[in-house]
């Protein structure tokens, strides 16, 4: 990288210096309308969290957490929902956008016509979404710079909301949030170095496996890619090896411990392996392991995800000479 911080990079850090105090925000003014979508929730028992890009990525981080509270919950891309619908009747919905205004978000709307049981999560409070559906707001306007990441930190702390609402107990997200914690990735990086894709990896941490991919794709510029950790066992190992970086993520939950065995085997392959590591447990043997603490579930994510953005961050800018300006793409892509 330059000496000189690009433009894009400079919007990405002012995003992210803000996140926390946006999303402690978010958690406290979302309680009226999060009681009106866990109200909902209990009501149908099932949940349809459609999303794009990063939407969908944050959608199928909390997807297991939904469930975790007894519930039929399913995250689909937008698109897909568009031309293979999954029938909605019966069912509480929950449309993210950060801008609320993406294509399919919009056409959606115009053809599916939703009912009272569909919600809005958003952080434009005026945007199409948010004037069509009852909606959770994050704090702080709309998300400007290039990949998602204030806007993923926000939507997250919407959804600890309507899991509180569900009767989840948001004190461990909140002194996540609180810390504000920065471990040294200093090392982490060093071992991507030499890596021209990368494959990311989690069990019951998959959803922000897939954000993390698309946030390093978007960025670096490289193809950068989300398997979960079963899927990768099955054949996709051959392509390992000292060009094809790894990175797990890891919480303290009941498949930690599957996913330290498989980071191990993937290591041992040579392939450069790291774990993002909120489990509280050992290192992984042949990894680098960057310690989050221990955490499960919300806290987890709120853990790993600040960590994921700086790595997506210097990983591109040891790429790239400007991290953050996109030259193929629009923050908010308004054609399918």
């Amino acid at each position: 990288m330059t000496s000189e911080t690009p433009g894009g990079l400079a919007a990405i850090r002012r995003e992210m210096a803000r996140q926390r105090t946006d999303a402690r925000a978010s958690f406290r003014a979302a309680a009226p309308r999060a009681a009106e979508v866990a109200a909902s929730l209990r009501r149908s028992g099932r949940l349809l969290l459609l999303g794009m890009g990063a939407s969908h990525g944050l959608n199928r981080a909390v997807e297991p957490l939904y469930r975790g509270r007894g519930l039929d919950a399913v995250a689909l891309p937008l698109s897909e929902q568009l031309d293979q619908p999954l029938p909605t009747a019966g069912r509480t919905i929950l449309v993210a956008s950060q801008s609320g205004e993406s294509a399919e978000v919009v056409r959606w709307l115009g053809e599916a016509r939703p009912d009272s049981d569909a919600f809005g999560l958003t952080l434009d409070g005026t945007s199409t979404l948010a004037r069509s559906l009852p909606s959770l707001i994050g704090a702080g306007g709309v998300e400007t710079a290039f990949a998602a990441t204030r806007s993923t930190f926000v939507g997250l702390a919407l959804h600890a909301a309507v899991l509180a609402a569900l009767g989840a107990d948001p004190s461990d997200f909140l002194a996540v949030l609180d810390a504000e914690d920065e471990p040294d990735l200093a090392a982490a990086l060093h071992v991507l170095a030499g890596v021209t894709c990368v494959v990311t990896s989690g069990r019951r941490l998959q959803g922000l496996a897939e954000t993390l991919a698309l946030g390093l794709t978007e960025l670096s510029r490289l193809p950068c890619f989300a398997l979960e950790c079963g899927q990768l066992r099955h054949g996709p190992m051959e392509m390992l090896g000292a060009g094809t970086g790894a990175v797990f993520l890891r919480g303290a939950d009941t498949t930690g411990e599957l996913v330290r065995g498989l980071a191990e085997a993937v290591a041992a392959t040579g392939a450069p392996t790291l774990v993002l590591d909120a489990s509280g447990g050992a290192p992984v043997a042949g990894a680098v392991t960057v310690r989050a603490g221990c955490h499960e579930g919300m806290a987890a994510l709120a853990a790993l995800l600040p960590l994921s953005q700086r790595l997506m961050i210097g990983f591109a800018g040891s790429r790239v000479p400007d991290v953050g300006s996109p030259v193929r793409s629009q923050k908010i892509t308004r054609t399918e």
